[in-house]
């Protein structure tokens, strides 16, 4: 980090020396992040979700502190996963993918991820893989293996690269055969892996010096990264389940085609997983949700608030609870929801305050300066949190700290309303609290709509979900208000009752009685 940018202590846990370490870009004033994205077969889960979450949230916080990031994160459209699910559907392989891809651009979009700078999928890099498995062969660390049915595999000879293990700390005299290396006779080593495969009699493949071919799972990276951060980037990041093999054979391939010239990247960082009953979410295991399955229950700020309300290295536990009524509800993620809409109600009061005519602030009321002190001290926390390896618990309770203080705020101002000296300090602390609340949430990606708009969008789902109607809920309220009026209270509260069971929420305003639908 450069004395320069407003974030000089900015501390990230490398993965491969195990501690927190002040991050030192290659060139002074920018980072490089290559990210390994989705394997595009199927629609994505929440474990996707995390990720693309975790490293949006470091890169918008290194733009937040001044530095210009380049952000690649890669789409593998080429896969065996892709070919099998491609003849279980009938579908061609690069279609299914660009399908998927486009699901996954929209999903994760929805959860308001910024665009990579670059994106690039493996079908477009062929050039690039081939030359670097080329480059492999001439050192001595790739070798052509003859197959019998008349191919030419090319393989990773692990005996040829002295570092392999570093950053998972295995001992190759203790692996086993597996963890995604194919067993095969032909190879020199059964821990060599796969740089390229022959696939003479299939139709999904591309020519090489080898025959034609598709490359292996982990060279892709390799030589994409290398393409558009060059060789000895910045941050390397992906899934905790990625540090091996694929991570480990990353670093074997890269660093073994550029011998003596350093690391191939300089800091590794990886996200958590997300549980289910004490076990990763996954496709393979079955016990996967959706995306899409969220979104269909809850708002998309509320399930980013809910995946970063654990530090991004640590498990993310998420539950699912089937109501009576046949519905799933996502109980961690309703609990986001309802922080969400206190931030957005929050905001709201402080826009209000802030318009009303007064006078103009003078020196800060003794009874506003506690609340002034946390108002104007809460984007340095926020920072400050975040330059702590991502914290982003302690940054939502420095939000929540905010919050809680600009509401005590507004209701001071409109108990003291005739105080015209606490009016003028308390609408000029109003515009600062809610400028605050918006940057502060804003590195999160959070609050990045009108109070307004949040209160429609929420309203039309939760209408939809509970199956209610607006017009019969205004039509209880004018009953509702309407026995009051004729003093029959015991109505007017039966009415009442019979909103919350439905989950109408009322509240009684000197502008009249105002309804929500609770999460």
């Amino acid at each position: 980090m450069t004395e320069s940018a407003s974030s000089p202590q900015l501390r990230v846990y490398n993965t491969m020396n195990q501690r927190l370490e002040p991050l030192a870009p290659v060139r002074p004033g920018e980072v490089g992040i290559y990210v390994c994205g989705p394997t595009v077969y199927d629609v994505p889960h929440a474990g996707h979700a995390r990720s693309a979450v975790a490293f949006d949230l470091l890169v918008r916080h290194l733009r937040a502190s001044g530095l210009k990031v380049t952000f690649v994160r890669n789409i593998t459209d080429i896969d065996d996963k892709i070919l099998k699910r491609a003849s279980e559907t009938g579908e061609e392989p690069l279609s299914l993918s660009a399908r998927m891809t486009g699901i996954y651009q929209d999903d994760i979009g929805a959860i308001n991820c910024l665009e990579p700078d670059h994106q690039p999928k493996v079908s477009d890099h062929m050039p690039e893989v081939i030359s670097l498995v080329e480059k492999l062969i001439e050192h001595g660390a790739g070798y052509v293996v003859d197959m019998p049915n008349g191919s030419k595999d090319v393989y990773f000879s692990l005996k040829a690269f002295d570092g392999y293990g570093k950053l998972s700390r295995r001992n190759i005299a203790e692996l086993e055969v597996g963890a995604r290396v194919a067993e095969s006779d032909q190879k020199r080593d059964p821990l060599d892996f796969a740089l390229w495969k022959g696939a003479p009699g299939e139709s999904y493949g591309w020519q090489s010096p080898w025959g034609k071919g598709r490359p292996g799972w982990h060279i892709e990276c390799s030589a994409m990264s290398e393409k558009y951060l060059g060789f000895g980037f910045d941050i390397h990041g992906g899934g905790m389940d990625l540090i091996f093999p694929h991570h480990e054979n990353e670093i074997a391939q890269s660093e073994a085609s550029h011998p003596g010239q350093g690391p191939f990247a300089r800091v590794w960082m990886h996200n958590g997983f997300v549980n289910v009953d004490k076990e990763k979410m996954s496709k393979s295991l079955g016990n996967f949700v959706t995306i899409r399955d969220v979104l269909g229950r809850n708002d998309p700020e509320a399930f980013r608030y809910f995946l970063l309300t654990v530090q991004y290295r640590g498990p993310l536990t998420f539950d699912s609870v089937k109501l009576e009524d046949g519905r799933v509800v996502f109980p961690g993620v309703d609990d986001a929801e309802r922080r969400v809409d206190y931030l957005y109600t929050t905001l709201e009061r402080l826009d209000a305050l802030a318009k009303q005519p007064a006078e103009p602030a003078g020196k800060t009321p003794k009874e506003l300066a506690p609340l002034e002190e946390v108002i104007r001290g809460a984007r340095g926390k926020v920072q400050a949190a975040l330059d702590d390896d991502l914290n982003t618990p302690v940054a939502l309770a420095a939000i929540a700290e905010l919050a809680k203080a600009a509401n005590d705020l507004c209701d001071l101002a409109v108990k003291r309303r005739k105080d015209k000296v606490l009016q003028g300090a308390a609408q000029a602390l109003a515009v600062v609290g809610s400028a605050g609340l918006r940057s502060s949430a804003d590195v999160l990606g959070l609050m990045v709509t009108e109070p307004a708009e949040y209160a429609r969008r929420t309203r039309e789902r939760r209408l939809r979900i509970r199956g209610l109607d607006a017009s019969s809920i205004e039509k209880s309220i004018v009953d509702r208000t309407d026995a009051r009026a004729q003093k029959d209270f015991a109505r007017a509260d039966a009415i009442r009752a019979e909103l919350l069971v439905r989950g109408v929420e009322i509240a009684d305003t000197p502008e009249g009685t105002v309804w929500r639908i609770g999460v």
